[in-house]
């Protein structure tokens, strides 16, 4: 080990070349490292010029630098994303050497090289992860901040959440400032939400803790570096060290805080547009989606529904009985989500003088008044301060208004706040009560979300909330959802293709960022549909993405309406198909809702998450992983029947044509007509799933079905079908019930258990079945549950009990699929199926 530390210790030094190489005239530099000191859990290194730097240990892996250089840690504002910093008990001890100091964690090496003052962190087995690049691991010019980084020859970024463009980060530039971009190119940056936190190849992550206009340089500057800088602000970022992506993520959501889980019901299908604002039509549209049995949970109301911004009173002369068509429409299981802005218009006279007298807005250091903020409607507004203390139960007391009328949730939107873009310079007068608006126009979006999610949930007892935001920084997962704002071709809607293929990169990236409940607009929020007829593939191309979202939404401009009927019989039916299927899924998509609250883990994931040693995974930006075992790639071109599609290593099984099977780790062509999405499950697999319905449990009890891939010789399927009451927050408190099937593959025989249900205050809310649905290429012989030997029947007789019978077992096979249907009551005791063959 001595051996090591030397070489180590040879190569840094020699790699240093002369301070006044890099030194950058009238900046400031740490220079040397003198010193170091303890105070509480930091341990502060002392520079040159009284500058210092703290190192926190919040664990093992996670260490929170702080550079302060005039010697004073002090920021304005507490972190608006982190929430907590300890993160286990950990005592660190610093070695002292001539040419350096030493911290050792169990799964870390810190290096603080004295001359000059260089951070350097190594993993267990000394393997460099993260460097200072040469003397400017800081760097102050006036108030701009910057740090530089070694860039490894082979190093990849991943992250920086909703961003468009390649999910591989290196070799390009981006900034963190909201911003509203209707109709944003494919490349264009900034978009609307600022999440400043990437992963690296190298087993490490950063979160760069400050709310100003940040920027990422990743390698566009040199080979040798990329750097992040901020123009004002404090020089604080947390290092994370992960075996794998996963890892890194879970130690982000242990600072930043869990992902809310949505209720069941936002897995489903939504219907929006931008001019749904007529109880009449939504009346309407809810009677067509049942009458045209297409499934459908949710339909919106744009800002219109309102009568004055932001009163969150109804539409007078839009809505008659408002609270009785929310009745009527859930009667019918639909729920009623409401937009709000964070604004009140000067023609909501009676509220504009409440918020203004109460200074409930932001004010114009320029006159001393409520800043008059330009608004795409209803006029002048003020602009909401949310980080007013007082401000919350002012808002959330007119908030509840709609909510007690039935309506299930919010669309935060236009939080950027709108119009306030790069060049909107003239809004950097806008002062709020925690600072200027350059230190608050990031988090704005965030604040009001909070205040949404804590008023939704103070007057709303234990009642999961429904919140879908367009722009947000760090630490939105903790109160709201996602979408990816106002995609499409405003120029010609029906050139959407390109925009259609960004999304899938953007929510991959949203996905990265901790944002895994996420939607885009299908059909493309901008552009004005002229001709249905000659939009219809590209509609259709759109549903089969969108139904594979986390929350699926069909969402378009003004009058252009994109309810699937309007597309032609073909899109219609090919629109039912892919929401139906999404339907099916829905146990598969809880199961991975769960874990992203418990991991951080998105469902939509980029390949690299699961596999990251494969170097052609980087290189990937038109297919996605939903949960771990099925592989999606949406065909996003016009006029194609066909499709590239990469397979990472394994196995994979055709999901449309499952006798057919594919090796992995290669690139393969695949016939995708309009009427198919290429559709891949993992050999090895189990796929729960549910019975088509018109909306999320219909049926409140309803048969399982396991689809089992079954795995090589040997080799073990497993799946945890996960459920709780999918409306309350009770899942916080750990009440939920559990259910494990695995399957292993013997030389003559399949051998299934399903172990005893983990109860934990909940219990199914009836009698049901399990059906087992086991791909295989011969008919058993034998079939035995606890090693009695079951009967078969017919596929008729089959499918007439399992609805019915919830006492005996049975099967049959299904000779022109290759299946084995059994069927198995739910009992939750511990089951052993042996299939013979």
């Amino acid at each position: 080990m001595k051996k090591i530390s030397f070489i180590l210790l040879f190569s840094s030094l020699i790699s240093l070349p002369a301070i006044s190489q890099v030194s950058q005239p009238g900046a400031q530099l740490l220079g040397n490292c003198i010193s170091y000191s303890r105070e509480a859990s930091q341990i502060i290194f002392h520079c040159e010029n009284n500058a210092k730097v703290s190192l926190q240990f919040c664990s093992g892996e996670v260490i929170k630098v702080w550079v302060a250089p005039d010697g004073v840690f002090k920021r304005k504002n507490e972190s608006f994303a982190v929430i907590n910093e300890k993160l286990s008990e950990l005592k660190t001890e610093v070695k002292e050497d001539p040419a350096f100091f030493e911290v050792f964690t169990e799964q870390l090496r810190i290096r603080i090289n004295r001359t000059p003052f260089r951070l350097q962190i190594f993993d267990h087995y000394q393997r460099l992860l993260f460097s200072d690049y040469q003397n400017k691991g800081f760097v102050k010019e006036k108030n701009r901040i910057i740090s530089y980084k070694n860039l490894g020859a082979d190093e990849q970024f991943l992250g920086l959440g909703e961003k468009a463009g390649p999910l591989n980060r290196r070799g390009r530039n981006f900034k963190m400032w909201n911003s509203d971009q209707p109709c944003y190119g494919v490349s264009e940056d900034p978009l609307y939400k600022s999440i400043p936190f990437f992963m690296s190849s190298l087993h490490y992550g950063i979160f760069f803790d400050n709310t100003y206009k940040t920027e990422f340089k990743f390698g566009t500057e040199s080979n040798n570096y990329y750097s992040f800088e901020s123009p004002g602000g404090e020089m604080i970022y947390y290092f994370m060290y992960g075996k794998t992506y996963a890892a890194i993520l879970q130690n982000y959501i242990a600072l930043t805080g869990k992902p809310i889980m949505p209720p069941k019901w936002a897995l489903g299908f939504s219907q929006c547009r931008g001019n749904y604002t007529e109880e009449v039509q939504a009346m309407d549209v809810a009677a067509e989606f049942r009458k045209r049995q297409i499934p459908c949970d949710i339909i919106y109301q744009d800002i219109g529904w309102t009568q004055g911004l932001q009163n969150f009173d109804w539409k007078k002369n839009n809505y008659k009985t408002p609270r009785l068509m929310v009745k009527s429409l859930s009667d019918r299981g639909f729920k009623m989500i409401v937009s709000q802005d964070p604004v009140i218009s000067q023609e909501n006279s009676r509220q504009w003088h409440e918020a203004d007298s109460l200074k409930y807005f932001t004010t114009d250091t320029a006159t001393g008044k409520s800043y008059d903020m330009p608004w795409p409607w209803g006029g002048n507004c003020g602009v909401v301060d949310f980080t007013k203390p007082a401000v919350a139960d002012w808002w959330g007391a007119y908030q509840q208004k709609p909510l007690d009328d039935g309506v299930r949730g919010f669309w935060t939107d236009m939080g950027e706040p709108a119009w306030s873009n790069e060049n909107a310079v003239e809004r950097l007068r806008m002062k709020h009560d925690a600072g200027m608006h350059d230190e608050i126009h990031n988090v704005y979006g965030l604040t009001w979300d909070k205040v949404v999610a804590e008023q939704f949930a103070k007057r709303n007892t234990n009642k999961r909330i429904f919140q879908m935001t367009r722009s947000a920084y760090a630490g939105l997962q903790r109160y709201t959802f996602g979408w990816s704002g106002d995609s499409g071709n405003g120029d010609n809607v029906l050139e959407g293709w390109q925009q259609l293929a960004n999304q899938i990169t953007v929510g991959l990236s949203a996905g990265m960022g901790l944002i895994p409940f996420w939607a885009c607009d299908i059909s493309g929020y901008c552009g004005d549909i002229k001709n249905y007829e000659a939009m219809a593939e590209l509609y259709i191309r759109w549903m089969q993405f969108g139904a594979f979202n986390p929350l699926s939404r069909a969402h378009h401009e003004g009058h252009n309406a994109v309810e699937p009927w309007m597309f032609g019989k073909e899109a219609e039916k090919l629109s039912r198909e892919a929401i139906e299927f999404k339907y099916r899924l829905f146990p598969y998509l809880y199961h991975y809702a769960r874990e992203a609250h418990d991991s951080g883990l998105p469902l939509m994931r980029a390949l690299a998450l699961e596999y990251p040693n494969d170097p052609e995974i980087y290189k990937i930006n038109g297919e996605f992983l939903l949960g771990s075992e099925l592989l999606v790639a949406p065909v996003v071109e016009k006029g194609a029947v066909k499709k590239d599609i990469y397979l990472p290593e394994g196995e994979w099984i055709d999901f449309h044509h499952d006798k057919k099977t594919y090796k992995g780790a290669q690139w393969i062509s695949y016939d995708a007509p309009i009427n198919i999405t290429p559709l891949f499950v993992k050999k090895g697999s189990i796929i729960p799933m549910m019975p088509v319905m018109q909306w999320i449990h219909e049926q409140p009890v309803y048969p399982v079905t396991f689809d089992i891939f079954p795995a090589a010789l040997n080799q073990v399927a497993a799946f945890e079908l996960y459920e709780d009451d999918g409306e309350t927050n009770d899942y916080l408190k750990e009440i939920f019930f559990k259910t494990r099937i695995s399957a292993i593959m013997l030389k003559k025989e399949m051998s299934v258990l399903i172990a005893k249900r983990e109860e934990k205050g909940y219990k199914p809310g009836g009698s049901r079945n399990f059906i087992l649905k086991v791909h295989s290429l011969k008919r058993p012989v034998l079939l035995s549950i606890n090693s009695v030997r079951s009967g078969n029947t017919d596929a008729a007789g089959f499918k007439q009990s399992i609805n019915k019978n919830f006492t005996a077992t049975s099967w049959y096979w299904n000779k022109e699929e290759a299946v084995v249907y059994v069927k198995i009551p739910d009992s939750g005791e511990a089951r052993s199926i042996r299939v013979k063959y």
